[in-house]
Order: structure tokens, then C-alpha cells, then sequence
């Protein structure tokens, strides 16, 4: 399987399979493909073998079909592209090792993944909005594309450094990272501050990727420009 990622600001993977190779993605994801390649939606696949496996996905914000690119007859070509503007990152995760990935971040990966709920936090999730409260576990073994929203931004963490970050940018990071919700200082900050009541600390040994935006901020900043009363309408 080789790959190459396209543009800059609304980016698309594109990916060469060969005969008998198997891309597999969320339902109604794919952008084009050549007549080499042919689909198979299902529940099972993705990693889950059972109900619990795939309801699990989809309460991580996945979706509980997953479709199977397969090149049958020779080679195949399928792309995907960014559902907004940002960056597309592809990693390679090795068997018993796992990402931890934002809650719309999961764009397609080689057979051997498995997609699941990793982390999630219910206080004050009302308040504060799901983009970092619910995210998806991808493990391996398997060579995985990734959408962050925005421009991407990598730390490497030494053993016991931390950096605290707004939920909502946090796009990914290893499992060798820890990872947990904390209170921020200061009860003016709570009540006065804007930023929410919680803030993401992680903490080294290990990579993590920062966005610049998320789904919800963008929502947020177009929100004063949509007619309520054209929503929905062609």
C-alpha cells in the first residue's frame, strides 16, 4: 500500500492498493476511486466482534457501518478527503500499541485496526462541549491517516512534562501518554474566564498532535452568518 497526501488547506489522501490490500474507513467516507475497487460495508470489521464492539465505535463518535476497499483484478486507487479545513496525518501503529484520537478524527486505516472509545468525561459535559471529552481509541497493528482541523502542532514529551491544553485541541497523541481532565485554578477563572471548566493535562513520556481548530469552533465562528431559517434548504 503506498499513499500520498495532497493541498494544503483542505487536504486529500490519496491511496494505491494492491491486489488483494484493504483500506477501511467509515461509511460514506470515500471521495473517488478507479472500477479496480470494490466495497463491503459491515458492522464487523474495524475490530469489533460483537454488538458491545460495535456500539462501543459508535458511542466514540465513529459510525456503526464501516466500509472494506478492496483492489480485486490488479491494481486499485481510492482518496479521501478532509471534511474541513486541516491537516491529514498518517502514523504507523505497531501491534499492542494504540493513539488516542479526537472524536471526528478517524479517516481510514490498513486492515489490523480497531476503533473504540477511549477516553470519556460526563461531568460538565453539557457545559463544556464533547470535542475532548470523548475520544477514540485506534489501535494497531495497522498504518492509519488521522484529520486534524486547523494547522497541527507536535510536542515530544520527556518522562513527567506536561502541557496543558483547551479540550477542544487536542488531536492526538500516543498511549504512552498520560492524559486527564483537571479543574482550572481560580474561581474567577471559572465564572469569568471563557475558556470552560476543565482543562486537558498531558504528560510525557511521548508524542502529541495539537489542532488549531476544532469542529466546534468552527461551528461557533460561522454560526452568526447562517439564516436560521435557510438552514436545511438548498
Amino acid at each position: 500500500m503506498q499513499h500520498n497526501i495532497t493541498g494544503s488547506t483542505m487536504p486529500v489522501v490519496q491511496i494505491t492498493l494492491n491486489p488483494g490490500e484493504k483500506i477501511i474507513s467509515e461509511s460514506g467516507e470515500f471521495s473517488w476511486m478507479t472500477s479496480t475497487v470494490q466495497l463491503h460495508t459491515t458492522t464487523m470489521t474495524g475490530g469489533a466482534t460483537g454488538l458491545f464492539g460495535v456500539l462501543g465505535r459508535a458511542l466514540a463518535g465513529g459510525s456503526l457501518f464501516m466500509t472494506e476497499y478492496t483492489a480485486v483484478g490488479g491494481p486499485g486507487l481510492v482518496a479521501f478527503a478532509a471534511k474541513i479545513p486541516g491537516t491529514i496525518q498518517q502514523v504507523d501503529i505497531p501491534a499492542g500499541h494504540s493513539y488516542m484520537i479526537h472524536r471526528h478524527g478517524f479517516l481510514c486505516a490498513s486492515e489490523g485496526m480497531n476503533l473504540g472509545i477511549g477516553f470519556q468525561q460526563k461531568l460538565g459535559a453539557g457545559l463544556l462541549g464533547g470535542d475532548g471529552f470523548i475520544m477514540q481509541k485506534l489501535s494497531g497493528p495497522c498504518s492509519a491517516f488521522v484529520e486534524l482541523g486547523g494547522e497541527s502542532v507536535m510536542y515530544d514529551l520527556r518522562p513527567g512534562e506536561s502541557l496543558q491544553v483547551h479540550p477542544g485541541h487536542v488531536g492526538m497523541f500516543q498511549d504512552s501518554v498520560n492524559f486527564e481532565m483537571t479543574m482550572l485554578p481560580g474561581i474567577r477563572n471559572k465564572l469569568f474566564g471563557g475558556d470552560g471548566l476543565f482543562v486537558a493535562r498531558l504528560t510525557g513520556p511521548g508524542r502529541i498532535w495539537l489542532q488549531s481548530m476544532s469542529v466546534a469552533n468552527l461551528a461557533h465562528a460561522l454560526a452568526p452568518y447562517l439564516d436560521p431559517k435557510q438552514t436545511g434548504q438548498s
